[in-house]
């Protein structure tokens, strides 16, 4: 495939079966987001959000633009930004991986910690701050722009029917809530059947790029009423699934693509046999290394009762 830019080749990510993980009677997919160029599913979200600003004539030559992340939005958005010439600040919590805060260093972006333990709504709460108190600052504010669940109605949910339009079930992390609602309203008026998962941490348990609701921020874009459930999932069966994915299916993903996979197993068991699952692994697991999470120390050790524990 050819391309006149980098942009010009987000999307169109492959869709996987995962034979070894999938209950018996029931099919599981992964919609492989790493792909994109930048190595998430928020290349879809940024580029969606920096189009709408520049077709709406908010973003001139040179713009000043200002956005809380927990990592991979603010890395897809710098990239596009170097491309159009943009300058960005991102604000993100002290503890993200440093993979990402070197990504973003390397794509020209400007670093405002947040503190680590206020999460990514502490990241929010000081990225409105400082764009309420700089009028020349654009913030594209994933949480709350109607450009976000759109990419993924136009675009994620639309590949997944082109690619498996008999599924029933659609399983995402609870984030930003743009994922869930865009491609969940797409997948529903396909097929007013389709049940939609979300994924969500444990109250106080630590998932990247997951939010639990009852923290205290529910982000605009989510549109509950999209859900059938919300499915709650603990960071170590999140991690377990992770490694399980690598070593059963070859699969290196980040520790929420085990979150929504921990939960699409559960959900199996919801479903006629003979259902078909898929599920979004957002990124990769390359941005993670640092963190610790795929330190050795045996898979099944760590998951010896996966199987019963995700069905708990």
């Amino acid at each position: 495939m050819r391309f006149q830019d980098i942009t010009q080749s987000i999307g169109n990510t492959p869709l996987v079966g995962l034979p070894r993980m999938s209950p018996d009677g029931y099919e599981i997919y992964l919609k492989l987001e790493g792909a994109n160029p930048t190595g998430s599913i928020k290349d879809r979200v940024a580029l969606s959000l920096i189009t709408d600003a520049e077709e709406r004539g908010l973003l001139g030559e040179g713009a000043r633009i200002l956005e809380p992340t927990s990592g991979n939005t603010g890395i897809a958005l710098a990239a596009i930004c170097r491309q159009r010439g943009y300058h960005l600040t991102c604000v993100m919590p002290s503890n993200t991986s440093e993979e990402r805060r070197q990504l973003l260093t390397l794509y020209g972006a400007e670093i405002i910690d947040s503190p680590a333990a206020q999460g990514s709504n502490g990241s929010v709460r000081m990225a409105q701050e400082l764009a309420a108190a700089d009028p020349d600052v654009f913030m594209p504010f994933q949480y709350g722009n109607p450009a976000n669940p759109r990419a993924h109605e136009d675009g994620t949910a639309a590949e997944i029917i082109a690619d498996l339009p008999d599924l029933a079930a659609f399983v995402a992390g609870l984030g930003t809530g743009g994922t869930v609602t865009g491609a969940g309203r797409r997948l529903k008026a396909h097929n007013p059947d389709v049940k939609v998962y979300a994924a969500e941490p444990q109250y106080g348990d630590l998932v990247y790029g997951l939010r639990n609701l009852d923290e205290g921020y529910v982000p605009e874009v989510l549109d509950a009423s999209v859900l059938d459930s919300r499915i709650k999932v603990d960071s170590r069966k999140a991690l377990a699934a992770t490694r399980q994915l690598a070593s059963r299916e070859g699969i290196f993903a980040g520790v929420s693509t085990g979150a929504s996979l921990a939960v699409a197993i559960r959900v199996c068991g919801r479903l006629p046999e003979g259902s078909k699952i898929v599920a979004i692994s957002p990124d990769g697991g390359w941005k993670y290394l640092s963190t610790g999470a795929y330190d050795t120390g045996d898979v099944d050790d760590l998951s010896e009762d996966l199987e019963n524990t995700l069905w708990a």
